[in-house]
C-alpha cells in the first residue's frame, strides 16, 4: 500500500485523521467556555429543550459556525433548514439592519408597510400554480399550517383534515395532532384535537410497485369517513422530520387528482423543503404539481421568524376580514430579510449549488449502502439523508453514534426519522465545494467507525 492510499484508508475509518482545513478545533467539543455557559443554561432554561450539541456560537462565517471557544464547525444543519443562504449573510444583515433603524414593528393590522406587500407579491409570482393567488404572512411554520386549515375550513365549510404517515407539521395543539411522531412531539400532551385522519404514503425506497396501493387506501379512508367532510389534505413534498422521504413517482400527482375530484383543498407544506433547498424554488416543482395552498417558512426569512400561506385567491379571500392575522405576523425586519433572500435566489446560482451538493453527497456516501447497517442514501438537492437499518430493523443507535462522532470532530449534523435512525444533511446552499467535501469526509469516517 502506498503512503497516499494508506492515509486515505486511515481517513476512511477515523474522523480525526481527516485533514482539518475549514474546521478549526482548538478544544474538545464542547469547550470550557461552552461548558460554563451550559451549566448556567441549566440553571435558567427549562430542561424541556433538547440540545443536539451543547456549544455556544459566537458568530458565523460562510458555512462555518464559530463557538465561544474559537472552534470552527462545518454547518450541516443550517438551523434546521433556516439559514439556507448562510447564518451571517451580508445582504440579509444589511436589509434587516436598515429596517431596524427605521422602525422595528407597528403590526401590519394596525398600520401597513411596503415590505409586507412586496414579500406577498414575490410569493404570489413564484409559488407553483397557474392561477391568481393571495398570500398571508405569519411568524412560524406551525402558524402557517394552522392558518391554512382555517382557510380551508372557512372556504369549504367542512371539518376534517387528512394528513399522512411520517408527517411533521409543528408543535402547537393542532399541528401536534397532524404530526405522526409520538416522542418527543406528542408525548404527554393530549388530548389532541379531533377531526384529523392519517393516511399512508408511498416512499420511493419502499414502494417498488409504485403508489397505486397507497392511493387506493387513501380513497378507501375518504369513502369511510365521507370525502365530502374533508376540508384539506396536507403533505410535505419531501417529508422532513419523518426521514427525508421522497415519494414514489406519481404519488403526489395522485393525491392532487384525488383532492381535485373531491373538492378538498390540497395544502403543500414546503416549510423545510422550499426556498431552493431541493434545487428548485419549491420541492413540489419536481413533481409538476401545485397546491391550492403552499406553505413557506424556515429559510423564507433568512434566519428571522417569518412564514407564509400562499394560495388560490378565492380560497384565501374566503375568510372574513379580521379572521387571519397575528401581532408579529409579517414583522417588517423579517420581511426585509426575506426580500434579501429573494434577491439571492434570483440568479439561480444557489439552486445550481443545491444540485451540486446532492451530487457530492451521493458520490461520497452512496457506497456506504454496501455496508451492513446503512440502508439508504436519499433526498434531493441540499436535503439529503442516510438511513441506518439492518435485518433487526431500524438502528437508531448507529445513527446517533455516528452523528455524535461527526459533531465531536467539528461537523454539525442532525438526526431525524420516526425511529430516529436517519442522519440528515442540510448544509447552506452556498457552501464551498472544499468545505462540503471535508465535512462529508468526516461524516463518512464517522459512519465507518461505528460500523467497523
Amino acid at each position: 500500500m502506498t503512503v497516499t492510499s494508506e492515509l486515505a484508508a486511515n481517513q476512511a475509518k477515523d474522523p480525526a485523521a481527516v485533514k482539518a482545513t475549514a474546521r478549526r478545533l482548538l478544544t474538545e467539543l464542547p469547550g470550557p467556555r461552552s461548558r460554563e455557559l451550559e451549566a448556567e443554561r441549566r440553571q435558567h432554561v427549562t430542561d424541556a429543550f433538547g440540545i443536539t450539541l451543547p456549544v455556544f456560537i459566537d458568530h458565523a462565517q460562510d458555512a462555518l459556525l464559530v463557538d465561544v471557544d474559537g472552534n470552527h464547525l462545518i454547518d450541516f444543519a443550517s438551523g434546521i433548514a433556516v439559514t439556507s443562504v448562510g447564518a451571517a449573510n451580508p445582504k440579509v444583515a444589511k436589509r434587516a439592519a436598515a429596517q431596524l433603524e427605521r422602525f422595528t414593528h407597528t403590526c401590519f393590522m394596525v398600520t401597513e408597510y411596503e415590505s409586507f406587500v412586496e414579500v406577498c407579491r414575490w410569493l404570489n409570482e413564484h409559488t407553483p400554480g397557474d392561477f391568481e393567488k393571495r398570500t398571508a404572512l405569519f411568524t412560524t411554520g406551525a402558524e402557517a399550517v394552522e392558518n391554512a386549515i382555517k382557510v380551508a375550513r372557512s372556504a369549504t365549510r367542512r371539518p376534517n383534515v387528512l394528513v399522512f404517515d411520517e408527517a411533521y407539521h409543528g408543535r402547537t395543539q393542532l399541528t401536534m395532532a397532524m404530526t405522526a411522531k409520538e416522542n418527543p412531539y406528542r408525548l404527554n400532551f393530549g388530548p389532541l384535537p379531533g377531526s384529523v385522519f392519517r393516511a399512508p404514503t408511498a416512499p420511493a425506497h419502499t414502494s417498488p410497485d409504485g403508489p397505486g396501493k397507497a392511493l387506493e387506501q387513501i380513497e378507501a379512508l375518504l369513502a369511510e369517513h365521507g370525502a365530502e367532510t374533508f376540508a384539506a389534505m396536507v403533505i410535505e413534498p419531501i417529508q422532513g422530520e419523518g426521514g427525508f422521504i421522497v415519494q414514489a413517482p406519481g404519488f403526489l400527482e395522485g393525491i392532487r387528482e384525488i383532492a381535485t375530484r373531491h373538492g378538498i383543498v390540497l395544502v403543500i407544506d414546503e416549510i423545510q423543503a422550499g426556498m431552493g433547498r431541493t434545487g428548485t424554488l419549491f420541492a413540489s416543482e419536481h413533481e409538476g404539481i401545485a397546491g391550492d395552498i403552499t406553505l413557506s417558512a424556515k429559510a423564507l426569512g433568512g434566519g428571522l421568524p417569518l412564514s407564509a400561506a400562499t394560495g388560490r385567491a378565492e380560497l384565501m379571500n374566503a375568510v372574513h376580514t379580521g379572521g387571519l392575522g397575528g401581532t408579529y405576523a409579517g414583522n417588517p425586519v423579517a420581511c426585509e430579510a426575506a426580500l434579501a433572500v429573494f434577491e439571492l435566489l434570483e440568479d439561480g446560482k444557489l439552486l445550481e449549488n443545491a444540485t451540486a451538493i446532492e451530487a457530492a453527497v451521493r458520490r461520497r456516501l452512496e457506497p456506504l449502502v454496501e455496508l451492513d447497517g446503512v440502508a439508504d442514501v436519499r433526498g434531493r438537492g441540499a436535503m439529503m439523508a442516510v438511513e441506518f437499518s439492518d435485518a433487526s430493523g431500524p438502528r437508531k443507535d448507529l445513527a446517533t453514534t455516528a452523528a455524535k462522532a461527526a459533531n465531536a470532530h467539528g461537523v454539525l449534523t442532525l438526526t431525524c426519522g420516526t425511529n430516529g435512525n436517519i442522519i440528515r444533511l442540510l448544509p447552506p446552499l452556498g457552501i464551498e465545494a472544499d468545505v462540503l467535501d471535508e465535512g462529508l469526509a468526516v461524516l463518512e469516517a464517522s459512519i465507518r467507525s461505528v460500523l467497523s
